[in-house]
């Protein structure tokens, strides 16, 4: 999992990526590609 500055570009990576907030953290999620996963914070 990637920890970015900004969610922005990795939730424009592909059209399956949802934002999710969680504890805090702000998370991208992909059921379909799991590698595309990342968090914020």
């Amino acid at each position: 999992m990637k920890v970015r500055c900004s969610l922005k570009s990795a939730k424009e990576r592909d059209k399956d990526c949802k934002i999710v907030r969680r504890k805090g953290r702000v998370y991208v999620i992909n059921k379909k590609k799991p590698k595309l996963k990342a968090k914020q914070g």
